[in-house]
C-alpha cells in the first residue's frame, strides 16, 4: 500500500481558522516589463487568453518571458462545468478575422511556442473547425518557426470537424480528460469520458503528437488517477499534465482535497512506468505550463 501525505479538506482548513490554501500553492502576483508588454498587445488585438478566462496561476511566470495561450472563438461556452471559470452561455461571437489577428499577435510578441485553446462551441455544426484550421495555418505563414501546441475541446464526436482541427500543422493535440470517469457526470455533465478517450485515439491515428490533463483534488483517489493513466496510454497519450484543482468562485465545485507535491511526485513515476512519454506534474501545472518542452517528446 502506498502511503500518502494527509492534507486537511478546504472545509477543514476554514473551519480551524488557518488558511484556505498551503504554502506550496503561492504565487507572484503578475508584473514587470514583459508582462506589461504582453497585456498590452492581447488588449490591442482584442485576444481572448485562457490565462485571464481561467485564472491561471501561471501567468505571471509565462507572461514575464513573453508567452500566453490564446482562447480563440470567443469567451463564452457552451457547456457548465462545474470546475471552469469561463462565462457559460449562448455564444455571439463568430470572428471569421481572428486567425489574422492572433498570428499578427504571435509575430509581434516573438513567440517562439504558441498554445491556442478555445471555448466549446456546441451551437456550430463544425464545431468551430474551420476557425481552429485557419488559425494555425495563418500562424505557420506568418511565422514559418513558433510551434504550435492545440488545446481542442470535445467535438461531441463529430470525426470530421475534429480531422480539419489537427491537420493544419500543429506539433501537439491536447485534449484534456480533467478528470476521472466516477466524477464526469458533476465535473464535465455534458461530456463523455470514453468520448474524450476516443477522440484522443483518433488524434493518434491521424499521426499527432497526443497530451491531455488531469485535476487532482476533486475526490478521486490514486487508484482512480492510476486507472485514468492507463485508459490513456491505452489509447495513445504520449503527454500528462497533472496539477491541482483551484475553485474558482464560491459557485463552482468545491476542493475536495490539497494534493500534497510529494504525491504529485509518485503520480509522475506512475505515468512513466506506464508509458507515457512525459508527464508534467505538480500543484501549480496547468495544460500549457512548460508547454515548448512537449514538442519533441
Amino acid at each position: 500500500m502506498i502511503e500518502l501525505p494527509v492534507i486537511p479538506s478546504e472545509q477543514q482548513r476554514n473551519r480551524a481558522g488557518v488558511p484556505k490554501r498551503p504554502d506550496w500553492l503561492r504565487v507572484k502576483l503578475p508584473i514587470g516589463p514583459e508582462y506589461a508588454k504582453v497585456r498590452k498587445l492581447v488588449d490591442e488585438h482584442k485576444l481572448h487568453t485562457i490565462c485571464e478566462s481561467g485564472n491561471c496561476p501561471n501567468m505571471g511566470e509565462c507572461w514575464g518571458a513573453g508567452t500566453a495561450t490564446f482562447m480563440i472563438l470567443g469567451n463564452i461556452c457552451t457547456r457548465s462545468c462545474s470546475f471552469c471559470a469561463v462565462a457559460t452561455g449562448r455564444p455571439n461571437e463568430y470572428d471569421t478575422d481572428e486567425p489574422r489577428r492572433v498570428a499578427e499577435a504571435i509575430v509581434l510578441m516573438k513567440v517562439k511556442h504558441a498554445v491556442l485553446t478555445s471555448v466549446n462551441r456546441d451551437e456550430l455544426k463544425d464545431r468551430g473547425a474551420e476557425i481552429w484550421y485557419q488559425t494555425v495555418r495563418l500562424i505557420k505563414e506568418a511565422s514559418p518557426t513558433t510551434t504550435i501546441e492545440t488545446l481542442i475541446p470535445d467535438t461531441k464526436g463529430n470525426w470530421e470537424a475534429l480531422e480539419r482541427m489537427i491537420s493544419a500543422g500543429q506539433e501537439v493535440v491536447s485534449h484534456n480528460v480533467e478528470t476521472v470517469e466516477r466524477l464526469y457526470r458533476r465535473v464535465r455533465p455534458q461530456a463523455r469520458y470514453a468520448r474524450s478517450l476516443e477522440q484522443i485515439r483518433r488524434t493518434k491515428d491521424y499521426g499527432q503528437r497526443t497530451k491531455s490533463g488531469i485535476m487532482l483534488g476533486l475526490g478521486e483517489t490514486y487508484d482512480e488517477i492510476v486507472k485514468a493513466m492507463d485508459d490513456l496510454v491505452v489509447n495513445g497519450l504520449d503527454i500528462l499534465t497533472l496539477g491541482q484543482y483551484l475553485q474558482p468562485t464560491k459557485m463552482h465545485h468545491e476542493v475536495i482535497e490539497w494534493i500534497h507535491p510529494e504525491t504529485f511526485a509518485k503520480y509522475r513515476e506512475e505515468g512513466l512506468k506506464r508509458g507515457l512519454k512525459y508527464v508534467e506534474s505538480g500543484p501549480l501545472v496547468r495544460s500549457s505550463y512548460h508547454a515548448e518542452k512537449h514538442v519533441n517528446v
